[in-house]
């Protein structure tokens, strides 16, 4: 099945190329068409082939140190995946499933190969596209390692989000109990000392009416904020989690480290010792 030149157009990696390199691409590469849930390839196989979406939806997923499932992308139309270990001739680390039915452009090393013998130029081209990729995702590593979990909830705050917390905050402050006490204090001594003129005499159902009324509001306002609450908690122990992991990785190369070092002194401990001998 032909490849159409605004196929690989819209794709980052070959944005680049001009029509004469798209061309000669495209008489290189293979089309394929995926079913919905179908593999295109598994975790460990051998990275022979890369791949660009023209229509539908993949996930590429991998497995993590604790044998979870991970997601990693959810490339669309444009976007690719399996490169780097296509250039590198190593296995995949990822998997990659079709999510729905998905026509994708096959590229392996040889296609490469003949773009950059016919157009030696297109590399170039290639490696700024790559270049800019790679230094996007340093940067996400970057912001990753040094996330602020009060930041990232208060760009996830939403007005209504916003308004729960306050409502909460005041709800359960004794500047509300205090003014709530006085405010009740006075409509039931006013609506006492009226006597029959009192708008709302004895035993008080309006005053039960606005109660109730009250309460009902308040209590999911409040379930709203604690539910707030508990999404800040588990972000926070998510990223402490993170922390702690890389933590846990340095601490293994240091101890790593300095066994190496052990070792070494044992070395020039049993050196002197044959010498002296």
């Amino acid at each position: 099945m032909p490849c159409a030149p605004e196929i690989l157009k819209n794709v980052s990696l070959f944005a680049l190329l001009d029509d004469d390199e798209t061309a000669v691409l495209c008489a290189q590469v293979e089309v394929r068409k995926f079913a919905a849930r179908q593999r295109i390839y598994k975790l460990g196989d051998p990275g022979e082939r890369a791949y660009v979406v023209a229509s539908g939806r993949v996930e590429v997923r991998t497995v993590d140190d604790d044998k979870q499932e991970v997601l990693v992308d959810s490339p669309g139309p444009g976007d690719f995946f399996g490169f780097a270990s296509m250039v590198a001739q190593s296995p995949h680390e990822t998997s990659a499933i079709a999510m729905e039915e998905t026509v994708c452009i096959e590229i392996d090393r040889h296609d490469i190969l003949t773009l950059l013998q016919v157009k030696p130029h297109a590399g170039m081209d290639m490696m700024a596209v790559l270049g800019r990729q790679f230094h996007a995702a340093q940067q996400l590593v970057r912001g990753r390692a040094a996330r602020n979990a009060n930041e990232i909830i208060e760009e996830q705050e939403t007005t209504g989000d916003h308004i729960a917390d306050s409502v909460a905050r005041f709800g359960g402050s004794w500047k509300f109990i205090i003014t709530f006490g006085v405010i009740l204090a006075s409509y039931t001594i006013a609506n006492i000392a009226l006597g029959k003129g009192a708008w709302d005499p004895y035993p008080f159902i309006l005053l039960n009416l606005f109660l109730s009324m009250l309460a009902a509001v308040q209590a999911p306002v409040i379930m709203m904020s604690q539910n707030r609450q508990d999404k800040k908690d588990r972000l926070r122990s998510e990223l402490d989690y993170d922390v702690n992991r890389r933590a846990e990785a340095e601490i293994q190369m240091l101890a790593d480290k300095i066994r190496r070092m052990d070792d070494k002194i044992d070395d020039v401990t049993d050196l002197l010792r044959s010498s002296r001998a």
